[in-house]
């Protein structure tokens, strides 16, 4: 495992809208964070009853399955990213609209236990992902949805984009 820690990324890293998200991971060990953040929301979604999976806290704001959902399609999408620019692939990489991947994966139709099970798995593999790669790789910048970015801001935005999600679930899905 690479024993350095993942520094926080500068702004140039990454486009503006990401650092909503960076700027929710606290400091310390991101690796470390990244399990534990997975041991939390696994435990945060399995306390949560089957009957509320397809609640909506209003009209047209996704389920919490649909939620879930998301949080696993984006992980991949920012994981296969780092990943390729990690290894020096200087493809341009494209954006997605989640906005369109939400209804066409079809997460209403899954169960709150699968769902999180995937997103255990899409973690998982993100930590390994990250565990191994060293800080030549984290500092390599790519280019993704048009925008520059590194793939230490990737590592972050995951972090982020979980708490980001995990926080809207708590107040207003399950308050």
């Amino acid at each position: 495992m690479t024993a350095s820690l993942i520094a926080r990324p500068g702004t140039d890293e990454y486009a503006p809208y990401y650092g909503t998200y960076i700027g929710k991971v606290p400091e310390g060990d991101l690796r470390s964070m990244l399990s534990s953040q997975l041991t939390e929301t696994l435990a945060l979604i399995r306390s949560i009853p089957e009957s509320r999976g397809g609640h909506r806290y209003a009209p047209d704001k996704w389920s919490i399955r649909q939620v879930l959902g998301h949080l696993a399609d984006s992980e991949r999408i920012f994981s296969y990213r780092a990943l390729r620019i990690g290894r020096g692939d200087p493809t341009p990489l494209p954006g997605f609209e989640q906005d369109d991947y939400v209804p066409t994966g079809r997460f209403d139709d899954r169960t709150l236990r699968d769902l999180a099970d995937e997103l255990g798995a899409v973690r998982q593999a993100t930590i390994h992902l990250f565990a191994h790669l060293d800080e030549a790789a984290l500092e390599r910048r790519g280019t993704a949805s048009g925008k520059p970015v590194s793939v230490r801001a990737l590592a972050y935005i995951i972090a982020g984009h979980e708490l980001h999600h995990v926080a809207i679930l708590k107040t207003r899905y399950l308050s």
